[in-house]
């Protein structure tokens, strides 16, 4: 054992002393004793402090209070130091296995009496759930050991330092270790005991492990059993009451597989547990079983019988005022809003979560690809140079690591893939995990991103691969190389299951195509689906100067170094709520789709085993948004994998109003994690009778005019609109900007050959290069012919030779006024544009603009590449509920296909605007603002937007998709808003 501190946090051996081999987490009747509570505790800022404080009568009257579990960094308001974030670099230099002396260490001590009879036990056991990242443990007095790997079980055979009693426990935490370098997780760095702390009486003739085995196949179960006990534990008996199992095993020679007659199978979709017992007189384990089989057959990843297609999400354990510490109730919601959004699988990045989550996954149904507590990302800035993956002196620290995560965890019928960890290269380190594993669990095939050629897991599974790249993985026949493959290793990885273990960075506004990934899964069975990075956003909840309340990210505690905000890149918000993003994740991998051909739809079931008969089945008919009919569809039960034709009700068509059917799949009865009625499934079909545009009215005899005119609701100073409806008002001006995105700031490589968008460089980075942040206009001409107002204007940006010619005609025939404005650009223009349309701001006045009611596509925002989340209606909101708060300012608020817009006051209509399609049919969208483009974008924080006196309306003839450049590809060319005349036609009214 090492005798000097600094060796020992420097040692990549991952635990010493007392510690147990692992085990499964089992529910045992056996005595047992939270230590969790309030314990004493000190902080030192190095490793260095004295360890008298271990001793049983050492004075802590002047230490302080310290919850476990919990962080010390989000505890004390700053007292004990700051968590620190980053994606991929290391916080400490990179000299492994060493750590600064720097090493703030966290001192922990508690008295419990230890409960009378268990002095009976044959065995007293500590066991920790997660200590971050480097602990050593004492019992009056007495050292137990020490360990390493934060998300990790840890147990200590304390039985021969424990006394009837009074004890004293005592814990020392460092924040760095060698550990620290197989731990460059993208998250929060956050030390302390963070997990349950527990104390474990073992029986005397006690079960030590259990592992129930299951499989499936055509109605029958299996049950393989390993029991690890010894042979005074038996006889033991297996009882599973609901299947009329009770089966004694006299000695352990008898432990023997049995099956199972008539068995409902366990899936993500139906999660049928069975609960069995396996007791003696010493101790009874209860066990939840699910039969089912896991296979891999050809290119097809199999769950008995049947192609899995993994919709799937990244979760990161993370709160904003507990961190990674557990809390079942929120568990259990976030999970069941999971549920909600059509979410059917779960990537556990990058560790075991707390194990309370598995058991719910079983529980609420969840396929989920199990990840072990491992990611040496910090290592790609010097090339892997010394990377600990392909360095034997750490191959006991990998094995170890991996042989926890699968003990622990290896009974949950909901894990269907072992995954060695994430981006930590590759290397014999792996090999040799993924040989353990291999021979420890051959039900299950183990995952591995990194392991680009296939030598040694069994999935082909990449990252941020592109849309065309996952078609080429997926084309039988296709050459096209793949990453870091040669052909031959590319053939041998086109043979297996793909996963894309990562895609869709969900980070602020976006990502956009999710649709398109979902029709290659449906197209090509090799591809397998993928789980989008990540969930929900890891913000902490700080206070700013002025005591607002906000969401921090890197940057915010003051850190040496960090990844800024790229731990907000969840389609969940940090305080709970579902951004549109997750809106479009759900529409697209709804499990029932509808498609429309005459008076019929036909309603596909794309679940993996369950039919219909959980759902029925609505309709509805608006015209122009307004209700006029609903009812059932009669629907017969369709079966996994099936079409059925359904007759549709006859539609009222509206001679002078669009027509729109709306058929949606709902809960027939409520579940454990949504009620009745909760919309699974919805499609639209427009019946509307065509209607032409009314054709632009020519005039010939436009005369230089000074430009001071009333037009109806319109009045004119110089050539500019001053008052609209009784209101100040200034613009219209021409906005070609948005407050970039995450995505549009995104300067990865990942863009389409003969794109605008340059590899390595942002979009952003493009536009403010072109001033579209600060374009200035001179008007090039007033002119007025009777009732009509023309305007032109010239605008461009300082120190740039490109422009924009405005033209804007506003015209008031038969009383109805119209503004048409033209928008052609000058040649010359290299980049995409984030936007072109125009923009009116409406100053507050007696009475602001704080609402707005609308037909087009909602309630939600949309975009070119994010659409199928909305639909066409008839919405209302206030102008803060328009926008989502992200955690970062930026473009938000966008309705797509606008047909008709009203202003409101205080719940009254103040302003009318009409938007007439252009000569393609294309309708604009709007944007309704209590801030410009400009203020967005000079924010890091919402609470740092300027206070505002006006509000802003954005009618845009088009915007630039989102994509997903903040981490994976740029938007698709088919979604790229390239520099192009546009057309908007408006006409606005003041209030009926």
């Amino acid at each position: 054992m090492p005798s000097e501190l600094s060796d020992l946090v420097s040692d990549t051996t991952p635990g010493r002393g007392a510690l147990r081999p692992a085990r499964s987490w089992l529910h045992s009747d056996a005595p047992s004793l939270s230590l969790n509570g309030s314990w004493r505790f000190r902080l030192s800022p190095t490793a260095s402090a004295a360890e008298d404080f271990a001793a049983e009568d050492f004075d802590d009257r002047g230490w302080d209070d310290m919850a476990v579990p919990s962080h010390w960094v989000l505890e004390g308001d700053g007292a004990y130091g700051r968590p620190i974030y980053t994606n991929v670099q290391f916080p400490f230099p990179i000299d492994p296995p060493y750590v600064p002396g720097e090493n703030p260490t966290g001192d922990y001590r508690r008295r419990f009496e230890l409960p009378a009879g268990w002095t009976d036990a044959e065995r007293v056991v500590l066991r920790f759930d997660g200590v971050e990242s480097l602990f050593r443990v004492w019992v009056n007095g007495v050292e137990a050991g020490s360990a390493s790997g934060s998300r990790l079980a840890h147990e200590f055979d304390v039985t021969p330092m424990v006394r009837p009693g009074g004890n004293v426990v005592a814990v020392r935490a460092h924040q760095w270790s060698a550990a620290s370098y197989v731990e460059d997780q993208d998250q929060w760095w956050l030390p302390g005991i963070f997990r349950d702390v527990t104390l474990l009486a073992r029986p005397v003739a006690g079960i030590e492990d259990l592992w129930l085995r299951t499989g499936f196949d055509s109605g029958r179960g299996h049950i393989d059993p390993e029991v690890v006990a010894d042979a005074a534990a038996f006889p033991l008996t297996l009882r599973i009451p609901e299947l009329g199992i009770e089966q004694v095993w006299a000695t352990a020679a008898d432990v023997a597989p049995l099956d199972v007659a008539e068995v409902a199978p366990w899936s993500a979709e139906r999660p049928r547990l069975y609960e069995a017992t396996v007791s003696n007189a010493a101790e009874t384990i209860t066990q939840r079983v699910g039969f089912r089989t896991v296979e891999i057959r050809g290119d097809q990843f199999l769950v008995n019988g049947r192609r899995v297609v993994f919709h799937g999400v990244n979760r990161h354990e993370t709160h904003p005022e507990r961190g990674r510490v557990f809390d079942e109730e929120h568990a259990r919601e976030d999970l069941a809003l999971m549920k909600r959004f059509n979410v059917n699988a779960i990537r556990t990045s990058h560790y075991p979560p707390h194990p309370r989550l598995l058991d719910l996954a079983d529980e609420l149904g969840f396929w989920v690809v199990l990840e072990c507590d491992l990611e040496t990302h910090g290592f790609h800035k010097v090339d892997w140079a010394r990377n600990p993956s392909d360095d034997p002196a750490w191959r006991e620290a990998y094995l170890d690591r991996v042989r926890r995560t699968v003990e622990r965890d290896k009974n949950h019928p909901s894990i269907v893939i072992w995954s060695l960890g994430n981006e930590a290269g590759t290397g014999s380190n792996l090999a040799a995990m993924s040989s353990w594993v291999h021979a420890r669990d051959a039900g299950r095939p183990v995952h591995y991103e990194g392991d680009h050629a296939g030598e040694y897991t069994d999935v082909y599974s990449r990252m941020y691969a592109s849309v065309p790249e996952t078609e080429a993985i997926g084309t039988d026949g296709s050459r096209v190389p793949l990453l870091n493959c040669t052909p031959a290793q590319g053939a041998r990885q086109r043979t297996k299951p793909f996963l894309l273990c990562e895609y869709a960075h969900a980070m602020g506004n976006g990502p956009g195509a999710f649709d398109q990934y979902e029709a290659l899964v449906r197209e090509h069975p090799r591809l397998h689906g993928g789980f989008v990075w990540e969930w929900r956003d890891h913000g902490i909840l700080a206070k700013a100067p002025d005591g607002t309340l906000y969401y921090a990210y890197g940057g915010d505690f003051g850190e040496v170094v960090h990844d800024g905000n790229f731990v907000m890149d969840g389609m969940v918000l940090s305080d709970d709520t579902p951004t549109p993003s997750l809106h479009e994740f759900k529409a697209v991998v709804q499990p029932v789709t509808f498609s429309f051909e005459g008076d019929k739809v036909a309603v596909t079931n794309l679940r993996h085993s369950a039919d219909t008969s959980d759902l029925r089945f609505r309709w509805r008919v608006e015209h122009d948004g307004t209700l006029v009919e609903c009812g059932e569809l009669e629907t017969p039960v369709v079966a996994a994998g099936a079409s059925e034709w359904v007759p549709l009700p006859p539609v009222a068509v509206a001679p002078d109003a669009e027509t729109w059917l709306t058929v949606e799949a709902v809960l027939a009865a409520g579940t454990a994690w949504a009620p009745e009625g909760h919309v699974v499934a919805t499609a639209q079909l427009d019946r509307s009778v065509h209607r032409p545009v009314p054709a632009v009215r020519i005039r010939p005899d436009w005369q230089a005019d000074t430009g001071r005119l009333t037009l109806g609701v319109a009045e004119f100073a110089d050539g500019s609109l001053v008052r609209l409806a009784g209101r100040a008002v200034s613009g219209p001006r021409l906005e070609l900007f948005r407050a970039p995105t995450d995505n549009d700031e995104g300067a990865s490589d990942e863009v389409d050959d003969g794109d605008a968008a340059v590899p390595g460089v942002s979009n952003a980075d493009l536009w403010r290069r072109d001033g579209l942040h600060r374009l200035t206009s001179r008007r090039v001409g007033v002119e007025r012919a009777g009732d009509a107002l023309r305007t032109l204007d010239k605008v461009s940006a300082a120190d740039s030779a490109l422009f924009v010619m405005v033209e804007s005609v506003w015209t008031l025939d038969g009383g109805e006024l119209e503004l048409r404005v033209e928008i052609e650009p000058s040649s010359g223009w290299r980049t995409v544009w984030p936007r072109v349309g125009i923009r009116l701001s409406l100053p507050d006045g007696t009475a602001p603009v704080d609402g707005a009611e609308w037909f087009g596509l909602g309630p939600l925002e949309s975009y070119p590449d994010s659409l199928r989340a909305v639909y066409t209606g008839r919405f209302s909101s206030s102008v803060r509920d328009l926008a989502v708060d992200y955690a970062r300012p930026q473009e938000t608020g966008h309705r797509s296909e606008l047909r008709e817009l009203s202003l409101t006051s205080g719940g009254t209509e103040v302003l009318r605007v009409v938007a007439l399609p252009d000569t393609r049919g294309r309708r604009p969208g709007f944007v309704l603002s209590r801030h410009t483009p400009q203020e967005i974008a000079g924010a890091g924080h919402p609470y740092e937007l300027p206070a505002s006196g006006t509000t802003h309306l954005h009618i845009d003839a088009a915007q630039h998709g989102l994509g997903s450049r903040a981490c994976g590809p740029d938007v698709r060319p088919d979604f790229a808003l390239r520099p192009e005349s546009r057309t908007l036609r408006l006409r606005i009214s003041a209030p009926r």
